[in-house]
């Protein structure tokens, strides 16, 4: 049997460029794939990297689908449709709001692919495929989870290849993440260490970016993972809940096994935005001492910030902005709040009628969708698109410099060639290629390939 795996194209942010939307490639897909490709073909199509080819020969089509490109995805799956080609939809947009998305599809995967896609497939060579496959959360063990078919990457088209998974969901279900959907809300297990270690030898790195939710939410996990990756002398990001300031223990190992940057959703200073999404794990009193115990240890952090929560108004971008600098946080993520389809908070703006947008793709965490508290749609867009600019200016590039000067290679070229000058670095790449230039920016940082 011949299987198609597509990834749509992703809209990009005003401030997004190629660099964006070919980092990487899809291991939801890759995942799929390997469980797969010994029984079948495996075509991996990702369109933001080339076009689909709509003309050969297959037998099934899988979508992978985020909110922000379900209009596409629909788009792709009518011209297959047309065909009578069989689409199966799934991803996160999909396990979160099955029952709108159903319709558009001949087949829906809802949570993930390990417990859903063998039966796709059995069933579908049997001619009695099923409208809807769903993942028992409760029987998931780490032996389940597959390793992403890393054979399968064409490493020419995106910057990075290294990225590696170490479990699936979070412990943590703050209302405007994914997380708090039902499908999602007992969902948490980790991989086991073997099979992670296996995975980084076998794509034979020495900087390894592991994209989980939050890699510390299995702490006693962590420390043994940790431990296992010194032998492997490898640097290596990740993301992590604000609580890993007090795991100070923890920190020490993650430093000594080669921890360069830690992604952490801090999402607001202002406590009454923190408190009204269910965001326990963050206490705003500790910021300071967190970012201090991670920067001590010569760790960069990129901190996440939701702009539009209810505590807010337009003041927040200005006191932001001055945490940020005083803070020399080296990176920053910003967003506007997004009620994605499926949430806590979905439902919550759904009922009290707050929702004024339904175009899914805008939904990409760079447009206003729904009607802010304290401030006016136009405030809180303007605010958005300002405060990445002041966060970028070279003026405050040079005021974030980190302490440790270990990291000045990594922040110059990650503020200057990727976030503030990303046009130009993305022309770069379109010439002599993106791994290229990916493997150029690992060696002058970490003195990696």
């Amino acid at each position: 049997m011949i299987i198609k795996l597509i990834q749509p194209k992703m809209r990009k942010r005003p401030m997004d460029t190629g660099l964006k939307t070919q980092m990487s490639p899809s291991l939801g897909l890759l995942t799929i794939a390997n469980m797969l490709q010994d029984k079948h073909t495996i075509i991996y199509e990702n369109e933001n990297a080339a076009p689909i080819n709509y003309d050969e020969k297959v037998d099934i089509v899988g979508i992978s689908i985020t909110v922000d490109v379900f209009p596409r995805a629909v788009e792709i799956a009518k011209k297959f449709q047309a065909k009578n080609i069989p689409v199966v939809a799934g991803g996160i947009h999909i396990t979160a709001n099955p029952e709108e998305t159903v319709k558009y599809f001949d087949a829906i995967s809802i949570g993930i692919a390990e417990t859903t896609w063998y039966d796709i497939i059995d069933d579908l060579e049997k001619g009695c495929l099923k409208k809807i496959y769903k993942h028992n959360t409760e029987k998931i063990t780490p032996s389940q989870i597959k390793s992403p078919a890393y054979n399968l990457i064409k490493e020419k088209n995106y910057l990075y290849s290294n990225i590696i998974s170490t479990s699936r969901g979070c412990p943590f279900k703050c209302d405007f993440c994914y997380n708090s959907c039902d499908a999602y809300k007992n969902l948490y297990v980790n991989r086991n260490i073997d099979d992670v270690i296996n995975d980084i030898k076998l794509i034979n790195k020495k900087h390894i970016m592991f994209i989980d939710d939050n890699l510390i939410g299995n702490p006693k996990w962590t420390m043994e993972f940790v431990k296992a990756l010194k032998p492997l002398n490898i640097k290596w990001n990740a993301a992590v809940s604000l609580n890993i300031a007090d795991m100070p223990e923890l920190l020490d190992e993650m430093k000594a096994s080669g921890c360069q940057s830690l992604f952490i959703g801090f999402e607001s200073i202002n406590k009454g935005s923190i408190s009204n999404v269910n965001k326990i794990q963050n206490h705003l009193e500790k910021y300071n001492f967190a970012v201090n115990e991670i920067h001590k240890r010569g760790i960069m952090i990129n901190a996440s910030f939701v702009f539009g929560l209810d505590g807010d108004d337009k003041s927040v971008f200005e006191t932001t902005l001055k945490w940020i600098v005083d803070n020399k946080i080296e990176t920053v993520t910003s967003h506007i709040l997004t009620p994605y389809p499926g949430t806590h908070l979905y439902k919550e703006f759904l009922e009290t009628g707050r929702i004024i947008d339904f175009d899914y793709s805008k939904y990409n965490t760079a447009n206003v969708v729904f009607k802010p508290k304290n401030m006016t749609a136009e405030e809180l867009q303007q605010g958005y698109l300002k405060i990445y600019k002041d966060i970028y200016s070279l003026k405050n590039i040079i005021k974030r410099t980190p302490k440790a000067k270990s990291q000045w290679i990594p922040y110059y070229l990650f503020n200057i060639f990727y976030r503030k000058y990303g046009k130009f670095t993305d022309l770069v790449c379109r010439i002599i290629g993106y791994k290229r230039v990916g493997r150029i920016a690992a060696f002058l940082s970490y003195h990696t390939k």
